[in-house]
């Protein structure tokens, strides 16, 4: 094995409030957050006010509490009843939103847009000699 570096072991961490999240983890960290019964909506609020929005993983045998989180949430990848490693490369698009993105996600159909500059260019013919009647729309 490998003497250096460092090494995280995969890591559980039991949040008591959402407050004790003060910067987007990476590495393999899973927050768990218990929280009361009909608190769910503001809870989604507070997420989305943190700014990160990279992914989020629900665990829940309720389909309408799980639309209605998908739906609310801000995040590039959302997980339903699934592992959260991450998006299936070549085959499903990845990427963030808020402080946890930089534009369209990578593979997904505007992700070149990204890299390209929109410029418009008009010559006017007619200054050079050119016919200004094959330029009216009209007839």
């Amino acid at each position: 094995a490998k003497k250096e570096g460092y090494y995280v072991p995969p890591t559980l961490i039991r949040l008591n409030s959402l407050a004790e999240l003060q910067d987007e983890q990476f590495g393999p960290v899973l927050h768990v957050l218990r929280y009361k019964a009909g608190t769910l909506r503001q809870l989604m609020s507070d997420i989305n006010d943190l700014g990160y929005g990279l992914t989020l993983g629900i665990h829940t045998r309720n389909e309408v509490t799980a639309d209605m989180i998908e739906k609310t949430i801000k995040v590039g990848n959302c997980y339903v009843n699934r592992n959260q490693i991450g998006a299936v490369v070549g085959v499903q698009p990845f990427g963030g939103r808020g402080l946890s993105g930089t534009g369209p996600k990578a593979g997904g159909p505007l992700y070149l847009t990204r890299f390209a500059v929109e410029r418009v260019r008009t010559i006017n013919t007619a200054s050079v000699g050119g016919n200004a009647t094959l330029l009216s729309m009209s007839e």
